[in-house]
């Protein structure tokens, strides 16, 4: 059983968006449950307007007491528990930061995003010392261009990598992952006569769901030290 928190202190940032993305994706191979622990309930309602497949599982919890039982019931029962959280810094967030084995913290090519997601990563590496353990930690970069970037989003966006570490993958500003919320369902439930680019949207997010695994095999087991680094979200400048 593996816990993954989407992590935010900005708004707007792509989080419940990418969390549906993973969560959908995972569910194709694997029992997911995916928890939606922000007050805004976005990710719910996304759920209440579609059917979900059967490996795919969805709860609400946001309360700070009952969080930690809510994870557990759902460790116990899925391969994988998501959590979506408000993008605030609150006792719950730091709870369910505690309880997971990935923090993604998803952010854009823009200034605000990387503020955001250096505070979201501070707050990380406080509850690490409060739990005497490394939570590993990476960027995601989301809502990007699929295209071409401009030249500050690429002087970001390599400043990010080389600083803390980040996915090698990134899910795009597709209209397909913003569908998800008018229709509800996954991906492969959108009317591609009304959605464009879901095939696109697709392989992107078969890519991303890979290295998410692939990451969390890497951390199961003693990556090196610079490797640790990395992965734990080093941030000196």
């Amino acid at each position: 059983m593996t816990t993954i928190t989407f992590a935010s202190s900005k708004g707007g940032a792509g989080k419940t968006t990418s969390a549906i993305v993973l969560a959908v994706t995972l569910a194709q191979r694997s029992r997911v449950c995916i928890i939606d622990a922000d007050p805004a309930q976005r990710l719910n309602a996304w759920a209440k307007k579609a059917p979900l497949p059967k490996e795919l599982q969805v709860r609400t919890c946001i309360s700070e007491r009952e969080i930690h039982d809510t994870i557990a019931s759902a460790e116990r029962e899925s391969q994988y528990v998501i959590l979506d959280l408000e993008g605030a810094a609150t006792r719950l967030n730091a709870f369910a930061m505690g309880e997971s084995d990935l923090v993604i913290i998803p952010m854009g090519d823009e200034h605000p995003d990387a503020e955001g997601a250096i505070e979201t990563l501070a707050q990380v590496k406080l509850e690490s010392r409060a739990m005497r353990r490394e939570i590993p930690v990476r960027i995601l970069f989301a809502r990007t261009q699929a295209a071409v970037k401009s030249r500050l989003a690429k002087s970001l966006n390599a400043q990010v990598r080389e600083k803390v570490g980040a996915f090698s993958i990134e899910l795009h500003n597709r209209t397909a992952y913003s569908s998800l919320h008018n229709f509800g369902g996954t991906l492969h439930d959108l009317d591609r006569g009304e959605v464009n680019g879901v095939e696109k949207a697709m392989a992107n997010a078969d890519l991303f769901a890979e290295e998410v695994r692939e990451l969390l095999n890497w951390v199961g087991g003693v990556p090196s030290r610079e490797a640790q680094k990395t992965i734990t979200g080093d941030y000196h400048g």
